[in-house]
């Protein structure tokens, strides 16, 4: 995939977005103006909802991304890759064992990717050193791969 195709799908996203944010607005206007139910905030369901899909394709796992950022702004760090993803769900008490820990960050048990194995969790992360590295091996569980048997780092 090619940066201008890249740039392209994303201009026509916003242009896309702008056209529905006018739809709504002015349907909200005319029918406001005519005391009829006004059913075009649909719309921003839709927006919310288009981001959640969108974060959930940069981080692999909406829930998981939205766990470990809450717990940084709670510890001030990611947990480290020895304290691992356990950390949403027990308090570490490996070094540096925080100090303002609110979790269980997550209601259930950490989740598996979608081929039923762990997610490799990695802080600091390789591809994001501010931050951490989530990932999966992909469909066959080996390094490398191609389409379904890619690595998949988020």
């Amino acid at each position: 995939m090619s940066w201008a195709l890249v740039f392209e799908q994303l201009l026509n996203g916003l242009q896309y977005g702008v056209m529905l944010f006018l739809m709504a607005a002015g349907l909200t206007l005319v029918f406001g103006i005519m005391n009829l139910v006004n059913l075009a905030h649909g719309s921003l369901y839709m927006v919310g909802a288009y981001l959640a899909v969108t974060a959930t394709q940069w981080t692999g796992n909406y829930l998981l991304g939205v766990a470990l950022d809450n717990y940084r702004l709670d510890n001030g760090t990611y947990p480290t890759t020895e304290q691992g993803l356990d950390a949403l769900q027990e308090k570490p008490t490996r070094e540096p064992v925080p100090l303002n820990w609110r979790g269980p960050y997550l209601k259930k048990a950490v989740p598996l990717d979608p081929w039923g194995r762990p997610y490799i969790y990695k802080a600091p992360g390789e591809h994001n050193p501010t931050g951490y590295d989530l990932s999966t091996l992909g469909r066959d569980g080996q390094p490398g791969g191609e389409d379904e048997d890619a690595d998949i780092i988020g």
